[in-house]
């Protein structure tokens, strides 16, 4: 997927928005005054093409001190749940978004609330209901929003005008109530919500009651676990899943394209906590409430979550054939693509099939670049590039793109050096290492150009004599190789030496066999099985001893490292036997 990157520059913010138009206020224009605040916020809706809006409210430009980035689906409109503060430079930033390229953030417009001169007028009381009977003892208070409120007072008592629950509490501006502990129960219960602003409260405001029921144990509440609250990009076909709660016999499933509708699920029963939706709309934001319940009753306080479906692409359930269809491309390309070193600018192409196809140029940002709209790319140097193959659909309200992408790097690559090869003499037969430098990406073949290459350096099993080693860059940059000479490790150096004085095979040296021709061993080295050092030898010396600082070693394996004039390393071991 392409990486987003926020712009809090205004600057760049309108630089991103210029290939986009951006909608405008309708209600309340931009620079309108007196406003009230209560207002519902529109404005003109955008190309078909974006997925959605994000709102955001506050007392600055682009701030979101009174709305922080709520997720809208494609409505176009907005009522802030708690109004807004009066006599005040109001800013509203609607954000463009979509699923596959960064969102755009418009430039901010402002208009100016009224200077409320009267105080509000009262409430009503949504949970419980007036009149409510039975009411679970665990229940919280909320109430309905007051125009011009900037706050509530309440009021509980187990009297008509009692205060011995809670006396006058100032609850600032929210429209609801968690008491610390729950009401007596089988107790009619008296409540009076007071508005208030700077002109002051409501008055008077109508008690209201309710009665509460027997003690019982409710169950707790259940949160979302897919999607999560506020995910975007949902399928269209989901399994909606919540957290199991102890104690809970069924759950109370409400979903709508509003927080006060239910338009998908209207209170429907599930016994388990997860549930098959099938083909919810597309680019829309889906209210869900869960709520548990058992033999007490429901849940009390269960909060409403939400979440936004993606666009209308899929994957879909099809309810022909059972299957999960998607109309998005597939796509079959690689992680890594290689040219050969200083033969940019090289050509590629697409091979999946789809209606079209971007290629993009991702920098050290991770900003991206379009170099083309086409099924073949020209690449100019190496680096991280993302490569996009679409469909177009036809769909409801406009022709929309249904993509999939990849991000790949592009290498440079080089024909190999060889810089040595290691032979080492096993149980049944030679083992070549190859060592090869360079920035390709390589492989290897033995005795004939045309392979059979392996990704493998080492070669094992390999009969004596004479061999060419080839190392091939696998992006066909070119081939190079090496001869291996005679191999002087079958004769020459011992398999065991016993220095025990009987003047045979006191000594361990290098015999050169006759085979071996100008081929010479140059230098010795010989490792106990730890790797340590024990003996530097010349070739032409008597040999060596067995000791180590004038101290016989043990019998054991021991291990020589040769090379020749060739510049070949020859490896092997020996025993000291006693």
């Amino acid at each position: 997927m392409p990486k987003k990157v926020l712009f809090f520059v205004c600057v760049l913010q309108a630089l991103m928005a210029a290939g986009q138009d951006c909608p405008v206020l309708t209600s309340p224009v931009n620079g309108a005054v007196d406003v009230p605040v209560d207002t519902t916020i529109s404005w003109t809706e955008a190309d078909p093409s974006v997925p959605g809006y994000i709102i955001s409210i506050g007392t600055t430009p682009g701030g979101t001190d009174i709305i922080d980035q709520r997720s809208l689906g494609r409505a176009n409109n907005y009522i802030p749940p708690l109004g807004l503060p009066e006599n005040t430079e109001i800013f509203v930033t609607i954000t463009l978004f979509f699923f596959n390229q960064p969102n755009i953030t418009c430039a901010s417009e402002s208009f100016r609330t009224v200077d409320v001169t009267t105080a509000p007028s009262c409430s009503v009381l949504r949970n419980p209901i007036d009149g409510g009977t039975n009411v679970n003892t665990g229940t919280n208070i909320a109430w309905n929003y007051a125009p011009t409120a900037t706050g509530y007072r309440l009021s509980i008592g187990t009297t008509p005008g009692g205060v011995d629950l809670l006396n006058d509490q100032d609850l600032g501006n929210t429209l609801f109530y968690n008491p610390p502990v729950e009401f007596p129960p089988s107790t009619p219960i008296f409540v009076r919500v007071v508005p208030y602003n700077e002109n002051g409260s409501a008055m008077p405001c109508s008690e209201e009651s309710f009665t509460t029921g027997v003690v019982a144990t409710l169950p707790s509440c259940a949160t979302m676990v897919s999607p999560a609250n506020g995910e975007v990009n949902v399928s269209l076909t989901p399994i909606l899943e919540w957290t199991p709660v102890v104690g809970a016999t069924g759950y109370r499933v409400t979903i709508g394209n509003t927080p006060f509708t239910a338009e998908v699920v209207d209170n429907g029963i599930f016994p388990t906590n997860s549930t098959l939706v099938i083909d919810f709309e597309p680019n829309r934001t889906f209210f869900i409430t869960i709520i548990p319940f058992n033999d007490a009753g429901d849940a009390i306080g269960c909060a409403q979550e939400s979440f936004s479906t993606l666009l209308g692409c899929g994957p879909y359930l099809d309810v022909v054939t059972g299957e999960i269809t998607t109309l998005n491309p597939e796509i079959n390309f690689p992680d890594t693509i290689s040219f050969c070193e200083n033969s940019a600018p090289f050509t590629t192409s697409a091979s999946d099939t789809a209606d079209g196809f971007r290629w993009f140029k991702i920098d050290q940002f991770g900003n991206e670049t379009l170099i083309s709209d086409t099924a073949d790319v020209t690449i100019m140097e190496t680096g991280e590039y993302r490569y996009e193959a679409y469909n177009t659909v036809a769909q409801t309200g406009g022709t929309i793109e249904c993509p999939t992408s990849k991000i790949f790097e592009v290498l440079s690559s080089e024909v190999a050096t060889i810089t040595d090869i290691n032979i080492t003499e096993g149980a049944t037969g030679l083992r070549v290492e190859v060592l090869a430098s360079g920035i390709g990406d390589y492989e290897y073949a033995l005795d004939d150009t045309n392979g059979p290459y392996q990704d493998s350096r080492v070669f094992t099993n390999i009969t004596p004599g004479s061999h060419t080693v080839y190392v091939r860059d696998k992006n066909g940059c070119g081939i190079v190789q090496q001869q291996i000479e005679q191999d002087i490790t079958v004769e020459g150096f011992p398999k065991f030496f016993t220095p025990n004085g009987d003047g045979i095979n006191d000594y361990w040296q290098f015999i050169p066999p006759p085979l071996a021709g100008g081929n010479t061993v140059s230098v010795i080295h010989i490792f106990d099985r730890f790797g340590n050092l024990l003996v530097q030898l010349d070739p032409i010396s008597l040999g060596w001893d067995g000791n180590f600082n004038g101290q016989p070693l043990p019998s054991s394996d021991y291990w020589y490292s040769a090379r020749d004039n060739l510049n070949n390393e020859i490896r092997g071991h020996f025993a000291l036997k006693r």
